[in-house]
């Protein structure tokens, strides 16, 4: 009988023609296990569906990819994903060069086709097409993609894709790996709206052959690092090498991400070797954590604020002066160095620095003057009514604590605010007479305020297409900003929008920059990065 050894089963492979790095892949790769608050707040794992904290963390750099990413190591400057180049044809389209090679979980190899089917009614718009009154002709119309039952777009998808491209034509094949971007009215920064979150690249043939939307949506194929292996709503999800990655080999055989939704769980868990990484860690957390010489705690402040949102159809709301008063009851500092240990800060509004020549340095968030509050509700003629405040627990780091605190300083300027703890994000956002007070995020997904205050708040914004607020004068600004060729008449709108949105009528007031924190073990050779999404890519691991 002839034993064989490991290294004459792996001479052995070779001989008969099996590829040896198929053998090695299995034993020299580690498993990550990381844990989250939340993975999904929809159960699904299509983009245009999940607009979230948390989806961003799971799906970019994992899961889905562009055609233009960002550096995740650095500024979050874009940079070339599933396009090599891109170019400026004039101010209204863009020309984009596909990576050639690329191939999708299934093994298809991504052409120009995927591109414009990725933005297409079936998966993007839906049957009605991009915008009633589109002219020319364009691979989005119901004719020339009707769907099909069980492929319905939930109503949440095509209202995403017009916030997020309120005035795309078309997408143009020019060849196999040539795309244009075509623009009904002049946009400078189309390019920054495909580097977004849920301008994605799927594969048409995968996309087609799915039963239904959900079963898509719960296994997307696309051209990313990993693939689903296991996905169970509310609990985990498993995802597995995707060996033909065109950005390398991908150096983890299995990446888990786990929900564990209390913070002292993911922290005892870590501690104990269950997993790699905890996330969303509060501040007073972490000395705790360093005591152990093993462990540490890495992260920042990123691109994104924590809001507190208003309805103004409610009724103790319809008065902007009670809305104001809101605004100047609120010590943001002390919010930022009782609960965030001065680790984060008070920005200047709903605007951040990477915004350069578009950032009003000279604007503040509205002045912390308990006195001007009293005075505003009493011209408003605000008698004590209760008026509701919905939140989730701790969904944000601090979330509860954070409420607490802001009910004992509105409580102080004479304000009945009222905590109503909601289970999921539905029960937050539904309309019931109930609704007046939530809690939120804003997230600037490039670097110009099209990117957050308009994509959020302007006409084809969530707080609008709840019916959460509406201002006509915003609105027409809004359509202006995102069409207008002129720097300095940008510049001048996005500050008559910051008046209107955060003092005149207030729609939302900023508390603070959010900051996210993950432990890991200090051996664990990994970067975190600006941003919520964690990078498992080749470049990232092992360094």
């Amino acid at each position: 009988m002839t034993i064989l050894t490991r290294r004459g089963a792996l001479a052995a492979g070779t001989a008969f023609g099996l590829a040896r790095p198929a053998i090695v892949r299995a034993e020299d790769r580690p498993a990550v296990t990381v844990a989250v608050q939340k993975i999904a707040n929809s159960n699904t794992l299509e983009p245009l569906r999940e607009q979230s904290n948390v989806g961003e963390r799971v799906f970019l750099t994992s899961l889905w990819e562009g055609l233009i990413g960002r550096n995740y190591q650095g500024r979050l400057e874009n940079q070339p994903m599933l396009a090599t180049s891109w170019r400026r044809i004039d101010e209204r389209v863009v020309e984009f060069k596909l990576r050639e090679g690329v191939k999708f979980h299934n093994g298809d190899v991504m052409t120009a086709e995927d591109v414009a089917f990725s933005f297409g009614p079936e998966r993007m718009f839906g049957p009605e097409g991009l915008q009633p009154g589109a002219q020319g002709k364009t691979l989005f119309t119901a004719e020339t993609n009707p769907g099909r039952a069980g492929k319905e777009l939930p109503p949440e998808v095509p209202a995403v894709a017009r916030r997020m491209l309120p005035g795309l034509e078309k997408v143009e094949i020019v060849d196999k790996y040539t795309v244009r971007f075509v623009n009904r009215t002049p946009d400078l920064v189309l390019e920054g709206r495909l580097s977004r979150l849920g301008t994605e690249i799927v594969s048409r043939r995968a996309f087609e052959a799915a039963p239904t939307w959900l079963d898509w949506a719960r296994k997307p194929v696309t051209a990313s690092p990993y693939k689903i292996r296991d996905y169970r709503a509310d609990s985990m999800l498993i995802l597995e090498p995707h060996e033909d990655y065109w950005g390398g080999r991908p150096p983890l055989r299995e990446l888990r991400f786990v929900e564990v939704p209390e913070v002292s769980s993911r922290i005892n868990g870590l501690l104990s070797g269950q997993y790699t990484f905890a996330t969303d860690l509060p501040p007073d957390q972490i000395a705790g954590i360093e005591k152990n010489a093993a462990f540490e705690v890495r992260g920042s402040t990123i691109l994104n604020h924590r809001l507190t949102v208003f309805d103004k159809t409610h009724p103790q709301l319809a008065n902007p002066l009670v809305r104001r008063a809101f605004t100047h009851a609120i010590d943001r500092t002390a919010i930022v160095e009782a609960l965030w240990g001065g680790r984060t800060v008070v920005p200047k509004g709903l605007q951040w620095d990477f915004y350069g020549a578009m950032q009003h340095t000279d604007w503040t968030v509205p002045k912390y003057d308990p006195a001007e509050a009293r005075r505003l509700l009493k011209e408003a003629g605000y008698k004590g009514d209760p008026i509701p405040y919905r939140l989730l627990n701790n969904y944000y780091t601090n979330q509860v604590a954070t409420a607490q605190v802001l009910v004992e300083m509105w409580k102080a300027v004479g304000l009945n605010v009222q905590i109503e703890m909601k289970e999921n994000w539905q029960q937050i956002l539904d309309k019931s007479p109930t609704r007046a007070v939530r809690d939120w995020s804003n997230s600037a997904a490039f670097n110009d305020p099209v990117s957050s205050l308009v994509n959020q708040h302007g006409p084809n914004g969530q707080q609008q297409q709840v019916g959460e607020w509406t201002n006509a004068e915003m609105n027409t600004l809004s359509v202006e900003l995102e069409n207008s060729t002129d720097p300095t008449r940008r510049r001048a709108v996005f500050r008559r929008l910051l008046e209107i949105c955060e003092r005149e009528d207030p729609a939302y007031t900023v508390l603070h920059q959010n900051a996210t924190f993950t432990a890991k073990r200090r051996d664990t050779k990994w970067k975190d990065s600006p941003a919520f999404a964690m990078d498992f890519r080749a470049h990232n691991w092992g360094v």
